[in-house]
């Protein structure tokens, strides 16, 4: 199995940025710009990867209470990531902002890219959310 993990400061409450990161709608805002969600009933999306073409069926679960969203394909869960959104300064929310945290996990079977995509797919979507949060949740277009 291959793990990444990139995290992020942003100006913002944590709940604002949860609320941004996690609406199903707003998703294609902040993921990489070769990903496509497509609401079925959720939980269940459909992620279409522009790179290898494939449609794939994944669970998407935001968990309010921990400020957390989780996703995996459904199927067989070869690929499995995570959101995690805390006060930036550790403690109970001060004014410091949001850390933003997220997690892949890519297991065997999985059309996992070359390392360094990986890695600036991560940067590049938590730029993108942080964008989305400071515009007010508008989003900063798909132009990857």
């Amino acid at each position: 199995m291959s793990e990444f993990e990139r995290t992020r400061t942003i100006a913002a409450p944590p709940e604002a940025v949860f609320d941004q990161a996690c609406d199903v709608g707003r998703l294609e805002h902040w993921l990489p710009g070769e990903l496509h969600v497509h609401a079925g009933h959720p939980p269940v999306v459909t992620v279409h990867e522009d790179r290898t073409g494939d449609d794939a069926e994944a669970l998407v679960c935001p968990r309010r209470e921990r400020l957390r969203l989780e996703w995996c394909t459904s199927e067989d869960r070869r690929y499995a990531g995570w959101l995690q959104v805390a006060p930036a300064d550790g403690g109970g929310g001060g004014s410091g902002g949001s850390a933003v945290t997220v997690h892949l996990s890519f297991g065997p079977g999985s059309h996992r890219p070359e390392d360094g995509v990986v890695e600036a797919a991560l940067e590049r979507s938590l730029e993108r959310l942080e964008e989305a949060v400071v515009r007010g949740g508008l989003g900063a277009g798909r132009g990857d």
